[in-house]
């Protein structure tokens, strides 16, 4: 098991476009992966899920990645959240 803090500082939080994208790049992998924020822990894989976190500009999330291409998955995840941060 893999466990990643990363901090999202695009300015609109993780709203639609980029939960989207994570979701959609998570959806690819077999790994399980959940999203914690404020003390709540939802599946990667379901965008209701991610919106529902509700998580805003310079917020602290948690990801976990389970399973047997958790490496993978990780990578992959890491670059999407990087190239959200980047967003403008």
């Amino acid at each position: 098991m893999i466990e990643e803090k990363y901090k999202i500082t695009y300015a609109q939080g993780l709203q639609a476009r980029p939960a989207t994208k994570i979701v959609s790049k998570a959806n690819s992998f077999q790994a399980e992966m959940h999203m914690e924020y404020n003390d709540r822990k939802v599946n990667l894989k379901s965008i209701m899920g991610v919106l529902s976190l509700g998580v805003p500009s310079n917020s602290k999330i948690k990801i976990t990645f389970s399973g047997s291409d958790e490496d993978d998955a990780y990578k992959a995840i890491s670059r999407v959240i990087s190239d959200i941060n980047e967003m403008m």
